[in-house]
């Protein structure tokens, strides 16, 4: 019977290398992040209690592949001293466990995962749930960190990140030690936290800078070789993968990404070699599903507000101020018979689009007559912005 599919060419050796998930087993041009990493966890092996260590950086440039390779060289390092404890990690997305509460659940039943007790769930009371999970910590009897993954997640509620750093103060493990390892791609998310946590969390900070062009084709190099069949690739393709990404946001998953659509696209046009055309066609597919990806994080009103700027970047008037921004949001807000916001709600969600890379921000000062003020400019192109909602709807 026939199908609709085709074999598969020889394009590709392993696919998997050139996805999100792949994990590599060795760290490229991350020397200088990696050296900073080790000395903040230089205590753990020392047999000391953990500094707590805050990561920051864009989306894309290393931070949670060098996290999870630095706490297996931890273990393995630990597991080669005799006089120091065992290492434990326990690891939670904030993304998917945005308060307190939920990501302190998620750690105790990432840590009973290896044993034979139930996991918990919603229903128990947060000091219940935070006992739980001190009882786990206190169980191991060496030194567990916290690795929690998108922490600005968590906002403002800082319980967790309160209580973790005294825990051993407060008599609520005796036997073992805790840090924490708070990964963000937003540098001012320490603003939001309490001087009372701001004073105890924070020991040491390691920023990510994105990659350079030159750093991207040694990635991509390294990936192509591991995924992709020898001699399929036009010379100009690397290059032009990592001086695309170089020049947006320095991601090394855009730019893995570019080439893995590149490959997708001579793989269903019949061809066996990858072209620099194929690179252009590429960029349009990753950035509508970066695009896709971010929107439907997004609630109802950061959808609102997206689209309100985008509609002023169809006419031709962006950058545009809060104020005027807010005006065509009301718009869109009656358009689908929805209630808005205040002003100072949508202020809110124009920064959290500038963060997740939707809009430009730019800081106007015009001395003491002209004021300051902040400035809004999409920064993906329109028609993109509206497809993917139009999917989305």
């Amino acid at each position: 019977m026939d199908t609709p599919f085709r074999k598969r060419t020889g394009v590709f050796t392993d696919k998997n290398v050139l996805k999100q998930q792949y994990e590599p087993d060795e760290i490229l041009e991350r020397d200088e992040e990696i050296e900073a990493y080790a000395n903040a966890l230089q205590d753990v092996v020392d047999g000391w209690e953990p500094e707590n260590v805050f990561v920051y950086g864009k989306t894309g440039v290393g931070k949670t592949a060098v996290t999870r390779y630095m706490m297996d060289m931890l273990r393995v390092e630990a597991d080669q001293r005799p006089d120091v404890d065992d290492v434990h990690v326990a690891e939670v997305n904030c993304h998917h466990h945005p308060s307190s509460y939920q990501a302190a659940i998620a750690l105790v039943n990432e840590l009973r995962e290896d044993t034979e007790r139930e996991a918990i769930t919603t229903g128990l009371s947060t000091s219940d749930v935070l006992t739980a999970l001190f009882e786990e910590i206190e169980a191991r009897e060496g030194t567990v960190l916290v690795v929690l993954d998108e922490i600005d997640n968590l906002g403002d509620d800082d319980v967790l990140l309160y209580q973790l750093p005294r825990a051993k103060a407060n008599g609520n493990i005796e036997h073992s030690q805790v840090g924490v390892v708070g990964i963000s791609n937003d540098y001012t998310f320490r603003n939001d936290l309490s001087s009372k946590v701001q004073d105890t969390l924070c020991e040491r900070e390691i920023k990510f800078p994105p990659y350079d062009a030159t750093e991207l084709r040694t990635i991509l190099e390294d990936r192509a070789s591991k995924g992709l069949a020898d001699g399929v690739l036009d010379p100009s393709v690397i290059p032009k993968c990592a001086a695309l990404a170089a020049q947006d946001r320095g991601s090394a998953r855009q730019a893995i990404d570019l080439l893995r659509e590149a490959a997708n696209v001579a793989v269903e046009d019949g061809r066996e070699t990858v072209v620099e055309n194929d690179v252009d066609a590429a960029e349009n597919r990753v950035e509508r599903g970066r695009v896709k990806d971010s929107i439907r994080d997004l609630t109802t009103h950061g959808r609102y507000t997206l689209l309100a700027i985008t509609n002023i970047a169809f006419e031709g008037e962006t950058p545009v101020r809060a104020k005027q921004a807010y005006e065509m949001y009301e718009r869109v807000c009656a358009e689908n018979a929805a209630d808005p916001l205040s002003q100072r709600s949508v202020h809110d969600h124009l920064i959290d689009l500038a963060m997740l890379g939707f809009l430009a921000q730019y800081d106007r000062n015009h001395g003491r007559g002209g004021g300051q003020y902040y400035e809004y400019e999409l920064d993906v192109e329109p028609e993109i912005v509206t497809a993917v909602l139009g999917d989305e709807e």
